[in-house]
């Protein structure tokens, strides 16, 4: 086994969102790494893709069979013109251009024992289980990761083998657990207690901690893990402290993670007492049906020189017969299995197994290549030891192909491998579809490969319609493959749409580059979505989830959802009058994004997060909002018209603006130097001096009414900061904000580290009456009512007609994803320092982007992998009515090797109708009928058009082009009113 030897630097911008998933030590790991994949049709292609695009270094593909009609349905890397081609000479180009930084080659000749040891994994796709017993038996005794996967029609099959003792450095995805420490006790055990909104009961007996950050009891601080004790009022023992320090304040509790040892057996033992990942006794038995279902098709194979023809029930039976007579699998210690087979499992899988189906590809593919992940990076536990998936409720219900196999026959055309399972009528069926697709990002961009693999709207009066108002970024490069480095700017949707029809020429595309929301409806109207057969969304903010959701509900259309966070992933189905509703969270607000009252991020924080909103804040005002006003002063040339403006601004933003205005500096900057003495004065403001004003007002030993202390949990105690320019975090505050502060004034700022350390030996460090000598008398009042009177508005003023003079000043728009423009570095040094003055341990900066920066963790596996699941659901939607136990929603945590599939639920049905009554939406609710009229009321509007009751009630007439008057109906009974989907009349 050899490890790439590379010097490599990790491109952390374009890894961004899946460092937050798998951390640096993973990704360094992974970028070193060298795989061997052997097979290309559609499964070995989507294991590729997802390889190069997460960065592993070097992929060697070997595949010397030649490319056929039925490898175009699954593999997205191969055309027409690739007939005849070797699958890997055909895919190499492509992939390689997926990540310029990863080596992908081609072997050409036989895998031999000296080929394998060459790898850290070696993946066999489309293989002889010959093949696999003998490359499975070589790796396993060379430690060499071996993993198999296989796909026939609607089902698929992963196995793993690490070997008998391969190391997990980090087997979890969750972050280790950290709390805020309140107190601990000398003793023997030392009593640890936590802040009270710390977590506790998220620790364990026996979980091994560290701690940092403490004042007093330094001992701590960096020592060995130690063990913890949960006691029943939820304090912690961590052993003898007697002999330490007393403690004073501040630090915190970290869990160690434990690395975890994994024992795998070799195929050959595998075989007859296989370890299957599964949620239920009813899982393990389909799996197992599966199993046998997989050995017999090999034995099938080797008997006939051939697999079983498509949907040709001789050749299923004999197929059933010799799962029949396989010898038992062993039990989990070693004993026979009685468990009954599945004839008709086995029968089905049989019948179908002649298909090659781009869903189900991508779905094993993404779960196949986070395994060979998770061999490289040693990060999260691999599969134990067998993974089947299986679709075939995907088949209708009530149809006998078989009946029809002409339907089913090759037509030397793109679309083999799927008619082999659905037939050439299901073909036509989805190439007429018309289906508009919410969203070109990662998931986006994985449904749209699959529509045109699948030909959704690849014929007739089909097609398909794109809408994103989003611009390619170089972030976006490790996860959304339809674009290229070349595409960076460009608008989404026009990328995606020209790389979908490049996949499928037949394909027709429609980009538009207006969102989806309600300024849009006159876009996104009667007559658009009247063309619609379908929606699949691929959002990610839950506000836009609704939104859409509630115009399928709307227009009575199917919604195909999907989204995913870190390695967790969701795809959801939800169908007029079958399914209930899409019931998401309300908004963003309601997950970690939600915002904190402002006294709490002001003035008493407790968390990191607080700190990290209290620097966001700092930035706004800091570098954006005061540019706008002075600005707007200069341009308005009414100052009295822009105080006025300032005057509807709360009392902290005006605060703030006279801090930013003023600063130690009586004019504007000039030099690099200016803007060095007010980043340090602004230093001395916030972490010095603003922290003795604020005591002042609320001394340590201030008491409330009660009795009880003013500073007891969880508001923490400030203490001042001393500025330390030999410190870390001292220092890029200090430049971070010099040199912001300098792009807001247009003038030119330095990286000199060393330069800015000699600098600051040289200047002073301000005295508060230096700083803000206009408010400082009144600075208490500010603080304490973050209100501001006439009298500071009219000093404002006066500093404003100072600082107006010269060229407009540049507002600065925070942005996430440049390491290089010191904003992430300003926030990140402010949170650090406003954390060190509470004693909360502090957040590092990448965690500090991924909060401020609302960044949601991503990475390509999992976004493979839900959009897969919706192609399953397509299926569904597409191949007419089917029943609701046909459908599924799906979930999937691919760290912890959590699948599941459930039926949804059927919508709320209300049996007792005591009344009716019908209001038109347009413009505002309007009564129609009730049947609380009087009987002569209605008379009189039953006999009328709906159209001339409109105009009655409402004086009102339908709108030119309007085709659809949407009526709702709300039943009234003894208790509440029940509402129900709208009623679509059709004009």
């Amino acid at each position: 086994m050899n490890v790439l030897e590379t010097s490599k630097l990790l491109d952390e911008e374009l890894y961004s969102r899946q460092l937050y998933v798998l951390g640096l030590p993973a990704m360094q790991r992974i970028q070193g790494a060298k795989v061997l994949l052997s097979g290309l049709q559609g499964l070995g292609a989507e294991i590729a893709k997802n390889l190069v695009l997460m960065g592993v270094g070097i992929l060697t593909l070997h595949d010397p069979h030649p490319t056929c009609w039925s490898d175009l349905a699954a593999q997205f890397f191969l055309s027409e013109q690739d007939l005849g081609r070797s699958r890997a000479e055909a895919s190499q180009e492509l992939l390689a251009k997926l990540n310029g930084a990863v080596q992908v080659c081609i072997h050409t000749g036989d895998i031999t024992e000296d080929l394998l040891l060459d790898f850290q994994v070696v993946v066999l796709t489309a293989s002889k289980l010959e093949e696999q017993l003998k490359v499975g038996t070589f790796c396993h005794k060379h430690g060499v990761c071996f993993l198999v996967a296989d796909t026939r029609g609607l089902v698929g099959q992963l196995f793993c083998d690490f070997g008998e003792d391969f190391t997990v450095e980090d087997p979890t995805e969750a972050e280790p657990l950290r709390a805020t420490i309140q107190h601990i006790s000398q003793g023997s055990p030392g009593i640890l207690t936590l802040r009270e909104e710390a977590d506790a009961h998220h620790f364990h007996n026996g979980d091994l901690v560290t701690f940092s950050g403490i004042e007093g009891m330094v001992e701590l601080n960096g020592c060995a893990p130690r063990p913890l004790h949960v006691r029943e009022d939820g304090t912690l023992e961590i052993g003898n402290t007697a002999t330490f320090s007393r403690y004073l304040r501040g630090g915190a509790v970290t869990e160690v993670k434990r690395p975890r040892t994994v024992k795998h057996e070799p195929l050959d033992a595998a075989l007859l007492q296989p370890r299957v990942v599964a949620q239920s006794p009813q899982e393990v038995h389909r799996a197992h049906c599966l199993h046998r279902a997989f050995r017999a098709l090999h034995t099938f194979q080797q008997l006939h020189g051939r697999p079983p023809r498509r949907w040709d029930p001789v050749d299923a039976e004999m197929v059933v017969g010799l799962a029949q007579a396989l010898e038992p699998l062993k039990g989990t210690e070693g004993e026979s299995s009685e468990e009954q087979l599945d004839e008709a499992l086995v029968r089905t899988v049989a019948l179908s197994s002649a298909g090659s189906l781009s869903p189900i590809a991508t779905m094993l593919g993404a779960v196949a290549a986070q395994e060979v992940l998770k061999a490289v990076s040693k990060k999260f536990m691999p599969l134990d030891q067998w993974l089947y998936f299986d679709a075939l409720d995907c088949l209708p219900e009530d149809e006998e192909p078989f009946l029809n196999p002409e339907d089913y026959a090759p037509r030397d055309c793109r679309y083999d491998g799927q008619i082999a399972v659905f037939g050439a009528g299901f073909q036509k069926k989805l190439s007429h579809q018309h289906y508009l697709l919410v969203g070109a990002g990662a998931i986006g961009c994985e449904l749209l490969k699959g529509f045109a693999l699948v030909g959704l709207g690849a014929g007739g009066s089909g097609g398909v319609t794109v809408a994103d108002m989003d611009h390619v970024e170089r972030s976006n490069l490790s996860r959304q493959f339809l674009f290229r480095p070349q595409d960076i700017g460009r608008p989404k949707a026009e990328v995606a749409a020209e790389a979908a029809h490049h996949l499928n020429s037949n394909l027709k595309v429609t980009p538009l580059t207006y969102p989806l929301d309600p300024t849009t409806e006159h876009i996104y109207g009667d007559n658009f979505f009247s063309n619609v057969d379908g929606v699949a969304a691929a959002l990610d903010s839950f506000q836009a989830r609704h939104y859409v959701a509630a115009r399928c509900t709307h227009y009575l259309k199917p919604l195909l959802e999907a989204g995913t966070n870190g390695t967790r992933g969701s795809a959801c189905v939800f169908m007029p009058d079958v399914t209930d509703v899409y019931r998401g969270p309300a908004s963003d607000a309601d997950s970690e994004d939600a915002s904190y009252p402002v006294c709490t991020v002001r003035y008493f924080p407790s968390t990191a997060k607080h700190t990290l909103q209290w620097a966001r804040d700092e930035f706004e005002g800091l570098f954006h909002l005061s540019a706008e006003t002075i600005k707007r002063y200069q341009q308005e040339g009414h100052p009295q018209g822009a105080l006025i403006s300032l005057a509807d601004m709360d009392g902290p933003q005006v605060l703030t603006l006279l801090q930013v205005v003023l600063g130690v500096l009586r004019e504007r900057p000039q030099t690099w130097r200016d803007c060095v003495l007010w980043a340090l004065g602004h230093w001395q403001l916030c972490f010095h001096y603003g922290i003795i004003q604020l005591l002042r007002l609320f001394p340590p030993d201030k008491v409330l009414e009660d009795g009880t202390p003013f500073w007891s949990s969880p508001r923490q105690c400030p203490q001042p900061l001393e500025f330390d320019a030999s410190q870390d975090m001292h220092l890029l505050y200090v430049l971070a904000a010099a040199n912001l502060y300098a792009q807001m004034h247009g003038l030119p700022g330095s990286r000199d580290q060393t330069e800015l350390r000699g600098l600051l030996k040289l200047l002073p460090l301000p005295e508060l009456q230096d700083l803000a000598p206009i408010f400082a008398s009144d600075l208490e009042l500010a603080w304490a009512s973050a209100e501001l009177g006439p009298e500071h508005l009219k000093k404002l003023h006066e500093a404003l007609e100072i600082w107006s003079t010269g060229p407009p000043l540049e507002p600065l728009m925070f942005e996430k994803d440049n390491d290089n423009n010191f904003h992430v570095d300003f926030v990140t040094a402010a949170a650090s320092l406003r954390a060190q003055n509470y004693g909360i341990p502090p957040a590092n900066r990448t965690k500090s982007k991924r909060i401020v920066g609302r960044i949601i963790p991503a990475v390509a596996t999992t976004t493979a992998a839900v959009a897969g699941l919706v192609g399953l659901e397509l299926y569904k939607v597409v191949g007419g009515p089917r029943p609701l136990s046909a459908f599924r929603h799906n979930y999937l945590h691919l760290a912890e090797n959590y699948f599941s599939r459930w039926v949804p639920f059927a919508p709320a049905i209300q049996k007792e109708l005591l009344g009716v009554r019908v209001t038109m939406l347009m413009r505002g609710p309007a009564v129609l009928y009730s049947a609380g009229w009087s009987l002569e009321k209605q008379a009189w509007h039953l006999p009328l058009r709906v159209t001339e009751v409109m105009r009655q009630v409402t004086g009102q007439a339908p709108e030119p082009g309007q085709r659809v008057l949407v009526l709702e109906l709300s039943c009234e009974g003894d208790e509440e009113d029940t509402t129900f989907p709208p009623v679509h009349y059709k004009l």
